[in-house]
């Protein structure tokens, strides 16, 4: 498929998507440096502290499906949000059965 058979908006610029790829190669690092700030220097309560790297978590991922991914709100991508969204609900639902299975366990051996 050449670029001609693309929609404009699938269409890219060597250049911008350079500097895409640039802005989110910085926002990444950032994120990772200020996540390994906080877990070292310890400047908030623990339970402020656990919330604060969950939250840095979710800006990562919002990053990299936004830059490495190009997953954004734009009509021609909204089939990949779609397929992100319905892995990431199945993912929860395996995870968060299993731990759901493991304390009930834990609750009747005890």
């Amino acid at each position: 498929m050449n670029d001609e058979d693309l929609p404009q908006s699938e269409r890219e610029d060597p250049r911008r998507e350079f500097r895409h790829i640039l802005m989110g190669l910085a926002s990444a690092s950032v994120l990772t440096a200020l996540a390994f700030f906080l877990a070292v220097a310890k400047p908030l309560a623990t339970g402020w502290l656990l919330a604060a790297l969950g939250g840095l978590a979710l800006v990562q991922i919002a990053a990299q499906f936004r830059f490495f991914l190009h997953v954004d709100l734009k009509k021609s991508h909204r089939d990949d949000l779609q397929l992100v969204l319905f892995a990431g609900l199945v993912i929860a639902l395996m995870v968060g059965g299993s731990i759901w299975i493991l304390f009930n366990q834990h609750a009747r051996m005890g």
